[in-house]
């Protein structure tokens, strides 16, 4: 179902709009998370510290996909707004074959670099060669990571929040059903965790990809358009790039965190690995209601609609302090359950790593929360460039802080680089804002 997201109320815009693709994003982690649930439980401590110790790496090209998805998604969007339909169908083309040639190009070096990767990180000797070959696994099926994101961007960008849920649900399912197969009853460990992962992903890709050229030649449009367009592309490259940069430098980050964390041993990378699964759930909730205001705010802009982005973003807001502190309170009192799906036998060392972690961090999702709305209405009024120095803030400093507080507080003084890293970013991310807001909102 296209949606036009300029007409209506905001509130009700983006709560019916992102709805669903809140449930997606439910689903996509759960079976993340099962990844690691299941590699613990069944595979023992020491294949979720693989999988964990992989996390990083795998999520540098999770963030290559995500931001590519954000970059392609805001243009589209700007142009249905527009009612240039022919351009649309131009815009979706290009999008489609420049993401084939790129995901194929980084799937090669991904799988020819595995080993060296892993090496990087200071991997433990005892896990080394399941995490490479889980990595090369993974890597191996980037291709369908990315195509499969960028086949949700279009439909999102066309106001569609509901066809891709359809999908993610059923790929979500397989995905855990094969975990389990694969892990318990064929005894594959690892190898059957990356293989589930591969196999789900690569079918929801498929059936993504069909779904969109069914819709986008429902829309009508006269006349042939250009198949490639290279004027598109750097339009999508405009946006995509310092999206990819900035979700990029952030895995980049975690690299030299994850690279830290290694060197306690692997019961550290273990509890390390349960705690920041569970904080990825919370934080991708987050980031996709700001990819959905993203989409509203382009639109809107397209359809020369400003006057309705600070509404939008008053209700992001209060959307996301809705998703927020539940998942504050639930990590903060409740963290020995959560943290404890992942261990097979309480965990002992790794179970207290991932409590304290959760503890630390999870009382300033606020801030964050706040960020990424922020950085959402930026995307979609093509402000690329504003917010990565924000970004970079934060990275910067949770690299920093990490190792200058780790010789004295040991895995706690990691933990602590979070809320500060976050709180700096929030605040330079507000000022951009707020400057943008004078300038092109408010004086419109």
């Amino acid at each position: 179902m296209i949606k036009d997201l300029t007409k209506g109320k905001p509130s009700k815009v983006l709560w019916s709009f992102t709805l669903p693709m809140f449930l997606s994003v439910a689903f996509q982690q759960m079976y993340n998370i099962a990844d690691s649930v299941i590699a613990g439980r069944f595979a023992g401590e020491e294949a979720l510290a693989a999988v964990g110790a992989s996390y990083p790496i795998t999520m540098i090209f999770n963030a290559i996909a995500a931001g590519s998805n954000i970059g392609c998604a805001v243009v589209i969007a700007r142009i249905f707004g527009s009612g240039n339909y022919k351009k649309l169908r131009t815009a979706v083309s290009t999008t489609v074959i420049s993401s084939v040639v790129i995901s194929i190009i980084l799937m090669l070096a991904g799988v020819f670099t595995s080993a060296p990767m892993t090496a990087l990180l200071n991997t433990p000797e005892n896990i080394f060669g399941d995490a490479t070959l889980y990595l090369r696994i993974y890597i191996g099926g980037f291709v369908f990571l990315f195509l499969y994101n960028i086949a949700t961007a279009i439909f999102v960008s066309l106001g569609d929040s509901k066809t891709p849920l359809v999908f993610l649900i059923c790929s979500s399912v397989g995905n855990i059903i094969l975990d389990y197969v694969f892990v318990k009853f064929f005894g594959w460990g690892v190898a059957g965790v990356a293989w589930a992962t591969f196999i789900a992903q690569g079918i929801a890709c498929v059936f993504a990809l069909v779904f969109v050229k069914i819709r986008i030649n429902s829309i009508p449009a006269t006349g042939d358009y250009l198949k490639f367009s290279m004027e598109m592309l750097k339009d999508i490259c405009r946006v995509a790039l310092p999206s990819i940069l900035q979700q990029s430098f952030v895995s980049v980050g975690n690299l030299f965190i994850q690279s830290l964390v290694n060197s306690f041993g692997s019961s550290v990378i273990a509890g390390y690995s349960s705690a920041i699964k569970l904080n990825t759930f919370c934080i991708t909730n987050l980031t996709t209601l700001g990819n959905g205001v993203s989409s509203y705010t382009a639109q809107n802009v397209g359809a020369e609609r400003k006057d309705r982005i600070e509404a939008g973003f008053r209700s992001s807001l209060f959307i996301s302090l809705i998703i927020t502190i539940p998942f504050s309170l639930l990590y903060y009192f409740c963290s020995s359950p959560f943290v404890g799906l992942f261990m097979e036998d309480g965990g002992g060392e790794a179970m207290q790593i991932g409590i304290r972690f959760l503890h630390i961090v999870s009382p300033f999702y606020i801030f964050i929360s706040a960020k990424i709305m922020v950085d959402g209405i930026l995307r979609g009024m093509g402000k690329m460039g504003i917010f990565l120095v924000s970004t970079f803030a934060d990275l910067i400093l949770r690299v920093i802080l990490a190792y200058i507080l780790s010789p004295h507080f040991a895995t706690d003084g990691i933990w602590y680089s979070w809320p500060v890293g976050w709180m700096v970013a929030t605040m330079l991310s507000i000022v951009f804002f707020l400057v943008v807001r004078k300038k092109e909102i408010i004086n419109q």
